[in-house]
């Protein structure tokens, strides 16, 4: 569903509703769950209502917490230990820095990622997927956003500082540096965890303070102490991503790219967002947990395309399949040395600056320099903007005729990839009702179970979900972890139970069910929020307001060009006349048998994201092209499709809240779950969806 994870704790509370939500646009570098913690937000703040950032072995102390015993106090003094160890790095002549940045992405900006690259967890033992970690030689911080508060507090030791990004008075990393740090200092930094544009806005933040950014080359500091306990690399195998499920083959999008090249008046492209990848190859993999990707670059020029990637990974059926499709293999660590070569030869590339690391174009940029220098040429200075003779800044009616090595650009691919072609709408439509049927098989499972009062835990009932997608065709895993929160837990943005902390599932509160799949022919993400016995008054009013907005932004109509973020406010309106809110997007862009997370589009507060909705686009509903009666101006209107058909649990609606047309398209929704999903039930599972699919009234 479009609002796909609008939590209802038993408070109704902090992480969901009452919490401001952060400002529209957070840098990937600069970066509440029950009432008592919105007394220990209180608490901490300054008589001018700034928040203070406290230690987190202060917050559990305001808690009630302690972090003195058992595992709490084992991992504390690990935790040192591994700051103590990445300290002494520090002072290293190769090394020679002030302060190091430990960010949670790979080399290709991933969202999830391979064990091996979880450094920021391992150091920090915050297992958020969000989260920027900043240590100095005497102090220890770690920025997240609004969905990790209550995580990142349990999790991180007493020598680490939460900053809650977003909050009123916390600092960016850039800003928090900057004070802490005396003037003059060197900042360090992995440049392969860093799109350049990241590295560049850093370094131009620290400058304030006459700081210089230190791209350490040749070694990650944090894999330096992780030494031999850390994980191997993966290496599972590629496979081919059948042309029947991706629509259009690999020659005619290599086609499609080299055409963006000679628009641009470019020689090549290099690609290093993994799905960008798998999508342009028509290839899926298994080394990232949750997503069929597979670490890899790939390098289009105008008659040539070279994919980096470990050859151990690429089967005889794989390499077939690049053959015919003229795809080169090199290996994976060889991307550098290609664009030392390419810049050697006077190419120009077209680099997506937001996505590709650091490492890559501060390579390029250099090599590009080398080779000016050696011709002699007083060209314009690698890394300027393209300008035009009557650019407006430089005013110079020659720089036309000036050397321009790359041109930065949004990828070719981005765009391509966020609009389905019909197979792989019909392949989302297919996986979206096999999806259906395990959850309406689960949901009847569960409720049976509640009734008859077996003691299930959060993570016991997450697995069992797990068992019922597995019986569905074409499943091949998660499409990330499956949020199974009861009561408070609900109120967890990212809420992810383990065996040892997890809550019992009972009828006294709210159970949050969030979870997706990955399958052969699609991804699939849904969220529903159920009660097993008597919802409050202001639970139903929550939930039947969270609702409205739905209904809201399922129902709207808007012309094309239309940025998601304008329609942001259909799905906020219902919960701002109460004073409410969320602290999240409202829905995202989800990849065709890729990744569940996809850009560049969203429906979001954040106003920064400009990508127009396009007919084809999914986010958790499917874009397409509405015919009207007018065409005001000459352009098309467009609207949603529901894929989800899931029931919403009618105990849980405050029907006196509906319009009557509200309370039609509650009942309209049931009927098209009912006709879809029942003729692929048999037995109590479709005695289950009857009963969850009467019309409001009869209920």
């Amino acid at each position: 569903m479009a609002i796909e994870a609008a939590r209802l704790s038993p408070s109704l509370a902090a992480a969901a509703f009452l919490a401001r939500r952060p400002p529209p646009a957070l840098s990937p570098f600069s970066l509440s769950r029950r009432f008592p913690l919105l007394r220990v937000l209180a608490s901490s703040s300054g008589g001018d209502g700034r928040v203070v950032a406290l230690s987190s072995s202060e917050l559990r102390k305001r808690r009630g917490l302690s972090s003195s015993s058992g595992a709490a106090a084992d991992s504390a003094s690990d935790g040192d230990e591994k700051l103590r160890s990445l300290r002494r790095l520090f002072a290293r002549p190769d090394v020679s820095i002030d302060a190091y940045i430990v960010p949670s992405q790979d080399a290709h900006q991933s969202e999830f990622i391979a064990e091996c690259f979880t450094r920021r967890a391992y150091l920090t033992g915050f297992t958020g997927s969000a989260g920027t970690a900043v240590v100095t030689k005497n102090k220890a911080a770690l920025w997240t956003d609004g969905r990790y508060f209550l995580q990142a507090e349990k999790e991180l030791g007493h020598h680490w500082t939460l900053m809650r990004s977003g909050n009123h008075g916390v600092p960016t990393t850039s800003e928090w540096l900057n004070d802490v740090l005396p003037s003059g200092c060197r900042v360090g930094i992995d440049p392969f965890l860093f799109s350049f544009d990241a590295a560049e806005e850093l370094k131009d933040s620290i400058a304030n303070k006459n700081h210089e950014l230190v791209l350490v080359q040749g070694m990650n500091l944090v894999d330096e102490i992780w030494g031999d306990a850390r994980p191997n690399p993966p290496k599972e195998p590629t496979r081919v991503h059948d042309i029947k499920y991706a629509g259009i083959d690999v020659p005619s999008k290599l086609s499609f790219i080299r055409s963006q090249l000679a628009e641009n008046g470019c020689d090549a492209v290099v690609i290093s967002m993994l799905d960008e990848v798998a999508w342009l190859l028509n290839m899926r993999g298994s080394d990232v947990p949750h997503s069929p990707v597979f670490y890899s670059y790939l390098i289009v020029e105008v008659s040539t395309a070279t994919l980096f990637v470990d050859s151990s990974k690429v089967s005889k059926d794989v390499l077939e399949h690049l053959e015919q499709t003229g795809v080169k293999l090199k290996p994976y660590e060889a991307i550098i040395s290609e664009v030392e070569r390419l810049a050697e030869k006077g190419a120009k590339l077209w680099l997506d600056s937001s996505s590709v690391n650091a490492a890559i174009i501060t390579a390029f940029k250099s090599s590009c320099d080398r080779r000016l220098k050696r011709k002699g040429k007083a060209g314009k200075k690698v890394g300027e903007k393209e300008a035009s003779s009557d650019d407006p800044i430089t005013g110079d009616p020659g720089v036309q005729n000036l050397v321009i090595s790359a041109v930065y650009n949004v990828s070719p691919v981005a765009l391509a990839k966020s609009v389905k072609n019909d197979a792989e709408i019909e392949g989302m439509k297919n996986s979206h009702l096999r999806d259906a049927v395990a959850l309406a098989e689960f949901w009847c499972w569960l409720e049976e179970e509640i009734c008859k009062s077996v003691p299930l835990t959060e993570v016991q009932i997450a697995e069992k979900l797990l068992e019922f997608r597995q019986k569905q065709d074409g499943f091949i895993e998660t499409s990330f972890d499956t949020i199974s929160g009861y009561g408070a837990n609900g109120a967890i943005i990212h809420y992810r139970p383990t065996p040892e902390s997890c809550s019992s599932v009972g009828s006294d509160n709210l159970f949050l069910l969030d979870s997706g799949a990955q399958y052969i022919d699609g991804t699939t993400d849904i969220t529903r929020t159920v009660h097993f016995g008597e919802p409050s008054p202001r639970q139903k009013e929550c939930f039947t307001r969270v609702l409205q907005g739905h209904i809201a932004l399922d129902q709207a109509v808007f012309p094309e060009r239309t940025p998601g973020f304008v329609l942001d406010v259909l799905a906020r309106s219902s919960l701002w006349k109460i004073g409410l809110d969320y602290r999240h997007g409202t829905g995202h862009g989800v990849g065709a048998a890729l990744n569940v997370h996809e850009g560049p589009q969203s429906i979001s507060y954040r106003y920064g994201n400009l990508t127009a909705l396009q007919k084809g686009m999914i986010n958790l509903l499917l874009v397409k092209e509405l015919n009207l009666a007018n065409s005001f101006g000459g352009i098309s209107y467009l609207g949603f499709e529901k894929l989800t058909f899931v029931p919403i649990q009618s105990k849980l609606i405050e029907s006196s809240l509906l319009s009557p047309s509200e309370i039609n398209w509650v009942n309209d929704y049931h009927e098209e779950v009912w006709e879809k999903v029942s003729p692929l039930l048999s037995g109590h599972s479709r005695d289950w969806l009857w009963k969850n699919t009467r019309p409001l009234l009869d209920v």
